[in-house]
């Protein structure tokens, strides 16, 4: 009997069995469609075919068109841009040394007519010693008289907006208004077109590594030699901890100390013990207590810019170890 049909014993004839059609898989259905295409569309017109061409060459020339219109007047309004960036900053660009005054504390008063009284200044309860705002005085007088000593020197008041009940105000601002009200202590015409804030600095890592950034924003390069101004007990803490994990040369180096109070003094030494034993851990403050300090210090959430404006950096800015960062940095031949 054929195998291929089944009998009917009732009507004597035999009936075809049905047979199930095969489902084609994915990649064979893929391989179908160039043949089903031809079959389905060789018959049409060519007139319609020309046209259809036509249509989507003519779709695409506007859309190239539109694209240059709407973003090549960008580009070439950003190369111009740049251009006269360049020009209108071409004063800075022949600056080669940086002189970075570390802020501590923000000015809260209306007037800057005292920025020697204590109330002028937001204060933490460490620092609410007599004497403590002139130090502060000190500090901006001190970094002033170093630029007008250099004139191949850019200064920069290097501090951000740390304390929350001082408001958004930020310690780098808070000493140029300081400069600014003091008439620069004499140095006005030589200093004060040479000075400018680094805003975003939490700590003192941060203020010096934030400040070459920023000056490398103003003058196209990166400093030829940095004079640090700052208290005197954190000479240790900028000269052997901060230059070393930025691995800046120490004979282009500089550290300028101010004496502190002498009620204030035994307390910020054994401070400073701790923090160091902490750089010395966490050279780069990118985790732990340096972190959450950092964190701390950053109350109004400001959004970091750099590396931008200083993008031979960004592999030291992703760097986080206990060891210092061996990749290639400008400032070493």
């Amino acid at each position: 009997m054929d195998g291929g049909r089944d009998s009917d014993l009732e009507s004597g004839l035999y009936s075809r069995r049905l047979r199930k059609k095969r489902s084609l898989t994915f990649l064979q259905k893929m391989k179908m469609l160039p043949s089903i295409a031809a079959k389905r569309y060789h018959k049409l017109p060519a007139s319609f075919v020309v046209s259809v061409s036509l249509c989507v060459s003519a779709l695409l020339f506007v859309s190239v068109f539109m694209y240059i219109q709407a973003f090549g007047t960008q580009f070439s309004s950003a190369r111009a841009n740049s251009q006269l960036f360049a020009e209108h900053n071409s004063s800075y660009t022949n600056l080669r040394s940086l002189v970075m005054v570390a802020g501590h504390a923000v000015y809260t008063s209306s007037k800057c007519g005292k920025p020697e009284d204590e109330d002028s200044w937001f204060l933490e309860p460490y620092q609410k010693h007599p004497g403590q705002a002139s130090t502060f005085v000190e500090h901006i007088k001190l970094g002033v008289e170093v630029t007008s000593q250099f004139e191949d020197s850019l200064l920069l008041f290097s501090g951000g907006e740390t304390r929350k009940n001082a408001g958004p105000k930020s310690e780098g601002q808070s000493y140029w208004n300081v400069a600014e009200s003091k008439d620069w202590f004499g140095h006005n015409e030589s200093v004060r077109w040479r000075t400018l804030t680094e805003e975003f600095a939490r700590d003192s890592f941060e203020n010096l590594l934030f400040s070459m950034c920023r000056f490398r924003e103003l003058t196209g390069h990166y400093p030829v030699n940095i004079t640090v101004v700052s208290y005197d007990f954190k000479q240790r803490r900028f000269t052997d901890f901060h230059r070393r994990a930025l691995r800046f040369p120490e004979s282009r180096f500089t550290f300028l100390g101010v004496p502190l109070t002498p009620e204030s003094q035994e307390a910020a030494i054994k401070g400073e013990e701790k923090v160091l034993e902490m750089f010395q851990e966490d050279p780069y403050g990118c985790k732990g207590e340096l972190w959450k300090k950092r964190i701390f210090r950053d109350p109004f959430v400001r959004s970091v810019p750099y590396p931008t404006g200083c993008s031979e950096l960004r592999g030291l800015f992703s760097y986080c170890g206990p060891d210092y960062y061996m990749g290639s940095l400008p400032w070493i031949s």
